[in-house]
Order: structure tokens, then C-alpha cells, then sequence
């Protein structure tokens, strides 16, 4: 290893289906060493994994980091968000977590977003209004469902928050991941009591929510990972919220990430509260909002239909006028927890590949949907939309983008964004700036643009119209949940 310029940090990237951990020089941005392993997650009806995983993988990933990593001053965890995390007296998991693609809830969703007085009281009091998704509708399912493992709890935590207690031995979490929960109220910034006991959740059992900039903790002494005694530990935060820090973002420029889910987002001066459910009032990692929007089906569906028919991911054909609609796990935007995916139109003449470009159509219309309710009114429209994520570097996925935007397109040369910005936030505590500064100063969102081409009006009107004409159907509750 190279003698590095400044102090180095590590940043962890808890995600769905893997760690990653990133050590990097605090003074230039540069990686020196990284390590990832993977994560299980159930099948079926529900979304699950064991948090002992995330904590396996953690140190299997910083082991590949060698000496690196024990030479660094600071650590920041983080992680997927929305997860259901149960812990006993002891800090054992009460039972698997449930993911953030976890819809089981949708009926508890509904009921609690008709007793606490409807969407828009949901959306001024939290800055969202919840869906399956939401850690408050997840704990209401296990109430529900699996009241001795409910009543066993002493514990709940994020997934980010589950890793950084094993750090640190204390029970925190940060304003980004714990606006992602439905029972933290964004205009006082603190729990809402009255959420709590609507679901019979009891404060105490919460994490302490650390301050932008300041210290979680220090990794205690009984632990077995490869950090010296004493390093600090930041707060970390949710996997979108660290994604803005790793590009340093300034408020008003749009992002889309690719991933298992797709979301698009900017970051906000303003509070956001949208009734329609569509944009998610995040807090950021730093002080400001995080409007977001977030689609269940993205990468991953797109591939299982690529393997369905046979084809590599880039084998799309243009001239379809097949529909798709990619809702294989249910649908968060539009919210369709219940739906499956659609497939209308097809013809004698359909090819694979037109199928296959119809999959990824559908799977960028429902982000592009959103991103008009995500930028503020201010926000530059002309300026290029950032693409990241695993299917950033699709050829295909950007030719869609492209094609459906009819905005310029920026394709950022850093890799393992989250990560970055979870070391970004670690740098922050050792230097005293703004992550988002530290993250500039490393110019991450460096990379190439891509010319705005003509947008595809009549592909976006045709998808727009098989939503609408379907909804009856896509809304139906098949049995399979």
C-alpha cells in the first residue's frame, strides 16, 4: 500500500444483497484498499434476512481490506433503508429482519395512514406518508402476526443502526435513516409519540438520534474486527442519504440510482410533505431534506426478465409497441404493493428484444414519473440528470434514460457511491467540514455527460396509459402475499 496523504477512513456499505467496505484517504478521495461479501435474502412471500449476516460479511469484508483498515481513524456504516430490526436483553435478533421490499404491510399501511386522519396529516407530520415499505407499517405487521416475537422486543433499530451498535455498543441512529421510519416527525425532528402508541411501540426501545457532524461513539474493546482501539464512529446513515453525500450534492441537481430499487431524488432546502405519497420527505445526512421517490422493481427485474427470455441485459431491439409494466415484487410508485407484472400488446412479430426494451421502458417510466414531484420549483431544468447505481454503466439502461428524460446525462467515474459517502461522513469527523464538502473536494461526481436526445412522448404516453387503463387489475390482491 502506498503512503497515503491524510488520515484514512473506512466506509461500509450495508446494502440488500452485500457489504461493501471502502478504506480511503481522508486528504485526496482516493481508495486504498476495499473488501465485500455477500447477504441472503428469503424468498416468497416476504423479504427477510439475519442481521448476524450483515455482521458477518462486515468482517469479512474489512479483513480484505488488511492493515488498511486497522490503521484507520474513523468509521461510518451505511445501510439499507427501512428495515425492521428486533433485538432481546441481550442484542440478539427477536427473528429476521424484514426488508424494505417486505410489502406483507400493506394492510396495515392503509389502516394507519385512515386513523391518524388521512395522507396529508401523514405528510405534514412525518414528511411522508407511509406505504409497505415503512419500518412503523412493519412493526404493526409483527404485532399483528407475531405478537410473542413483538412482545419480546427490548430493541428496534434500522439495519444501518443494528451495525453501528455492534461498533460502538451504543443505540443510535441518524435524522436520514430515521425519517425513513413513519414514526419520526420532521418539523420538531424527534419521535412522534402519538405514531408510537397508535402501534404500541414504546420510545425506549429506540435508538438516540446523533447530530450532523457529531461522534456516535468510539469501536469498543470486545470486538474481533480489525480496527484499533478508540477510532470513531460516525452516525452513518440510510444507503440514499449516504449516495448524496458521496456525490456532494447541492441542492437542486437530480439523481437517479439504479439498483435493486430505482429512486430518483435531489437535495432540498425545503421540507417536503406531499400528500400523493409519490415523494418521501427524507431528511439528509447533513441538515438539509431528501425528497425521494422509489420504485420496488428495478435492476433485478429487468434482469429475471432478460433470463426469462433468454437474452443478455443488453440485448434490446428498438420499434415496439409492447408495454411492460416490471411490478414482479409489487409496486411503491406507483403504490401497487399487490400488482405483478403486465405485459400488453404483443404481437406475431414481437421480438425477444422488443420485450426486453418494453422491461426496461416500464421500469424508467415509474422514476421518471416522479422526478418533476422531486425537484423543487428552482431547480435547474436543463441541468444533467446524474445516473448511478449497478445499472449506471448498462449501455441499454442509459440509452433508456436518454431516451425517456430528454435531458443530458451525467455517468460519474466513483464507484460504490454509499460507501464513499459513508467515508465522506467519517472524513468529516476527523477534518471538521461538511461531508458533502469532503466529497466535492474528492470530485466524485466527475464523469462524462451525455447529450439530452429527443424525448420519447409517445413511449411515455403509451405506458402512462396501460397504468391508468390497468389500475383496477394491477391493484388486485392475487393471493401471492
Amino acid at each position: 500500500m502506498s503512503a497515503a496523504e491524510g488520515p484514512l477512513v473506512v466506509g461500509v456499505d450495508s446494502s440488500t444483497q452485500s457489504t461493501k467496505a471502502l478504506v480511503v484517504d481522508a486528504a485526496t478521495g482516493r481508495v486504498v484498499a476495499s473488501g465485500q461479501a455477500p447477504h441472503t435474502v428469503s424468498s416468497g412471500a416476504g423479504r427477510e434476512s439475519d442481521p448476524r449476516q450483515w455482521w458477518d460479511a462486515l468482517r469479512t469484508a474489512l479483513r480484505q481490506c488488511g492493515e488498511a483498515a486497522h490503521e484507520a481513524a474513523a468509521v461510518s456504516v451505511a445501510g439499507q433503508q427501512h428495515g425492521l430490526v428486533t433485538l432481546d436483553a441481550d442484542g440478539e435478533p427477536v427473528r429476521p429482519a424484514l426488508l424494505w421490499n417486505d410489502v406483507r404491510s400493506a394492510p396495515q399501511a392503509r389502516r394507519l395512514v385512515e386513523e391518524l386522519g388521512g395522507a396529508k396529516v401523514w405528510a405534514d407530520r412525518t414528511g411522508s406518508v407511509p406505504g409497505a415499505s415503512f419500518t412503523v407499517t412493519k412493526w404493526a405487521w409483527l404485532a399483528e402476526h407475531e405478537p410473542e416475537a413483538a412482545r419480546a422486543v427490548r430493541a428496534v433499530r434500522l439495519p444501518h443502526d443494528y451495525l453501528t451498535e455492534r461498533l460502538t455498543g451504543e443505540g443510535t441512529t441518524d435524522r436520514g435513516d430515521a425519517s425513513g421510519t413513519g414514526w419520526w416527525a420532521s418539523g420538531p425532528e424527534s419521535y412522534d409519540e402519538d405514531v408510537l402508541a397508535r402501534v404500541g411501540l414504546d420510545p425506549a426501545l429506540l435508538p438516540r438520534v446523533v447530530r450532523p457532524g457529531e461522534v456516535a461513539g468510539t469501536v469498543r474493546d470486545s470486538h474481533d474486527l480489525p480496527f484499533s482501539r478508540g477510532t470513531l464512529v460516525a452516525a452513518g446513515t440510510g444507503d440514499n442519504a449516504a449516495a448524496a453525500l458521496g456525490l456532494g450534492l447541492r441542492p437542486g441537481v437530480p439523481v437517479m440510482s439504479l439498483g435493486t430499487s430505482g429512486t430518483v431524488y435531489a437535495v432540498s432546502r425545503r421540507r417536503t410533505a406531499d400528500p400523493t405519497g409519490t415523494v418521501a420527505g427524507f431528511a439528509d445526512a447533513r441538515g438539509d431534506w431528501l425528497p425521494l421517490a422509489c420504485t420496488l422493481n428495478c435492476t433485478l427485474a429487468v434482469d429475471r426478465v432478460a433470463a426469462l427470455l433468454g437474452l443478455d441485459r443488453e440485448a434490446v431491439e428498438p420499434g415496439t409497441d409492447v408495454t411492460f409494466l416490471p411490478y414482479l415484487d409489487g409496486e411503491r410508485t406507483p403504490n401497487l404493493p399487490h400488482s405483478s407484472g403486465l405485459l400488453y400488446g404483443l404481437r406475431h412479430d414481437t421480438s425477444a428484444g422488443q420485450l426486453l426494451q418494453a422491461a426496461y421502458d416500464g421500469a424508467v417510466h415509474s422514476l421518471l414519473g416522479a422526478l418533476d414531484l422531486v425537484l423543487d420549483a428552482d431547480a435547474d431544468p436543463s441541468a444533467p440528470l446524474l445516473l448511478i447505481g449497478g445499472g449506471a454503466r448498462g449501455a441499454a439502461w442509459q440509452r433508456t434514460v436518454r431516451r425517456l428524460s430528454g435531458r443530458p446525462v451525467r455517468i460519474p467515474e466513483a464507484k460504490e457511491l454509499v460507501a464513499l459517502g459513508a467515508a465522506a461522513q467519517a472524513a468529516g469527523l476527523l477534518t471538521g467540514e461538511d461531508p458533502a464538502a469532503v466529497a466535492r473536494r474528492w470530485n466524485t461526481a466527475a464523469g462524462p455527460v451525455l447529450d439530452a436526445v429527443e424525448r420519447d412522448e409517445a413511449t411515455l404516453a403509451r405506458i402512462a396509459g396501460v397504468v391508468s387503463d390497468a389500475g383496477r387489475l394491477l391493484e388486485r390482491d392475487g393471493g401471492a402475499r
